[in-house]
């Protein structure tokens, strides 16, 4: 899409947003006033199966459920695009791809840094090119350098605080008008389509996490710990299921809640049938085959 008059350097302007979208933005200035939550506990044993299947075919590749759910997100933003629109100064705009953020510790220890990582998912990736990138990124980071974002965010971090509000003041006018340098916003993870966090990772269970006012991100999702829990199928019977909560927080402005609920069932949909994430990105997922 080319370039217009009022679009940023991360989003296309939406021109054609409807009379209660642009009434929400009056009574609804910051993300916060619009900040709604949804807990979603989805069955995800075929999932398991799938992820176990996957790590025994591929034993020297370390698979794991959050490259999953990251492709089941990937896939679910680029078959709901509202889910991939985000407001800032009074405006809506639509992402101009799909970039993922979540934060990453090189050890799991209280000391260890937390590092951001962005990752910009390709039309044609699936689980298998995003388990690369991801593993790459990690990889990088036990011998990266500070990024700009980084380096930042040291130096914000040492002013005094007289002066840093002042310079806070200046970025958030510059974050609503576009005049933030991309080596600045490229790494910051609320510079996104999504924020995730998988706490799952480290037994801890999917919580709520307000979205900032600052930067282009509607979405924040927490995903907790695999369990399993009893189960009652068709016939009555009980069995024994793998289960996984998330947490969500988005921006209700962006859409509706039918829209929501039918993106989050898609979403559900996808890990319900794991072979889908050997899709490309890109695969339209139909009515049809939502029905199967």
């Amino acid at each position: 899409m080319k370039k217009r008059f009022g679009d940023r350097k991360d989003g296309y302007k939406v021109r054609d947003a409807g009379a209660f979208q642009k009434f929400l933005l009056r009574i609804k200035p910051l993300r916060c006033d619009a900040d709604v939550f949804i807990n979603q506990k989805i069955d995800v044993t075929n999932l398991v199966k799938y992820m176990e299947k996957k790590k025994k075919e591929n034993p020297d590749e370390r698979f794991t459920y959050f490259h999953a759910f990251l492709t089941a997100f990937a896939k679910t933003i680029y078959n709901r695009p509202l889910l991939n629109r985000f407001v800032i100064n009074n405006n809506y705009y639509d992402h101009k791809d799909i970039r993922l953020a979540f934060v990453a510790k090189v050890e799991f220890t209280d000391e260890s840094k937390e590092n951001m990582v962005v990752l910009k998912v390709e039309d044609d990736d699936n689980i298998n090119t995003i388990n690369k990138k991801i593993n790459k990124y990690v990889s990088d980071l036990r011998n990266k350098k500070d990024n700009t974002t980084d380096g930042a965010i040291t130096f914000l971090a040492k002013l005094p605080k007289w002066l840093f509000n002042i310079v806070a003041g200046i970025v958030k006018f510059m974050d609503r008008h576009d005049l933030l340098p991309s080596s600045l916003t490229e790494n910051l993870i609320y510079y996104s389509s999504a924020v995730i966090s998988n706490l799952g990772s480290i037994e801890g269970g999917a919580i709520y996490h307000n979205l900032p006012d600052i930067g282009t991100t509607s979405l924040l999702i927490t995903i907790g710990e695999i369990k399993k829990e009893p189960y009652v199928n068709e016939k009555g019977e009980i069995e024994i299921h793998d289960f996984c909560d998330f947490g969500i927080n988005l921006d209700e402005r962006i859409g509706d809640g039918f829209y929501f609920v039918k993106s989050f069932k898609m979403f559900e949909y996808i890990l319900e049938h794991p072979e889908m994430l050997e899709e490309k990105i890109s695969e339209k997922i139909t009515q049809e085959k939502k029905r199967k």
